[in-house]
């Protein structure tokens, strides 16, 4: 199984997963449908499904005629549902709370060395979570410790956007005294500078230094004032929130242009 991470828009992420048996592949929240069509044919694959994370416009825009007819798209609606792909086994887990049908796709090879792969949109971040848009710190908490938290520890992570350097100062101002946080945010910024995605984390990483997976921590509880995991979750959304909000994006509108390929520099990062 490899992963392309294709970097698009202001911060998203985009990803082809190919079958390097059959040459055939899959993509996740292709976005912009053009730049995708061009790493397909660039990788020489055949693309077969596109699967989506979730309904925002910056995930969900590769649906509709520019994607070659008889392709499978869509959110799966049910969750747990595995299907194979090749000798690629995809796992839908529903994971409702930034949006109230997102998805999280789970993905490994039987019998291979290599660590499994999960895509999870803007449900769980390198550093951080997704905001609560359309459900709740319940919700959430589940998601994060009962289906994410879960799987195996080595599982890559591969999120929806690039926010690490920003997640992680605000994880540092969690647990000032953390060196894991310390040295990932180190690790970060150096990648930002040259321009290379922090993408994927694994789970084992994650647990280190995000706080939002260290709910049970002391640092953490004593940060929030609170001790029960709920509470604490709830009270560090808000934190988060209000601390060191980026720009402001450009309007919806104003980007829809990019999605045919009028905005030319959209650079693929290895």
């Amino acid at each position: 199984m490899k992963v392309k991470v294709i970097s698009v828009l202001e911060d998203n992420y985009m990803y082809l997963v190919i079958e390097e048996s059959t040459r055939e592949a899959v993509a996740v929240d292709a976005a912009v449908p053009k730049r995708l069509l061009e790493i397909v044919r660039k990788e020489d694959v055949v693309l077969r499904a596109i699967l989506t994370t979730h309904h925002h416009w910056d995930h969900a825009r590769g649906h509709g005629p520019t994607v070659p007819s008889g392709m499978a798209s869509g959110v799966v609606p049910l969750s747990p549902v595995e299907w194979p792909f090749g000798a690629i086994r995809v796992r839908c887990l529903f994971t409702p709370c930034h949006t109230s049908g997102h998805m999280c796709y789970f993905m490994w090879e039987d019998d291979s060395p290599d660590a499994p792969a999960l895509f999870s949109g803007d449900t769980l971040f390198v550093g951080g979570c997704g905001q609560f848009f359309e459900g709740t710190a319940e919700q959430m908490h589940t998601n994060l410790t009962q289906i994410l938290g879960t799987l195996p520890e080595d599982t890559k992570v591969f999120c929806g956007h690039e926010c690490t350097v920003r997640n992680l100062k605000f994880a540092l101002k969690v647990e000032p005294e953390n060196e894991v946080v310390k040295e990932k945010l180190l690790w970060a910024k150096r990648r930002d500078d040259e321009d290379l995605p922090t993408v994927p984390s694994t789970l084992r990483e994650e647990f280190l230094y995000n706080p939002f997976l260290r709910l049970t921590e002391e640092p953490v509880q004593r940060f929030t004032g609170r001790t029960e995991p709920v509470e604490v979750l709830r009270v560090l959304r808000s934190q988060r929130d209000n601390f060191k909000k980026p720009k402001e994006r450009p309007n919806p509108q104003a980007v829809l242009a990019f999605d045919w390929g009028l905005f030319a520099p959209f650079l693929e990062k290895k």
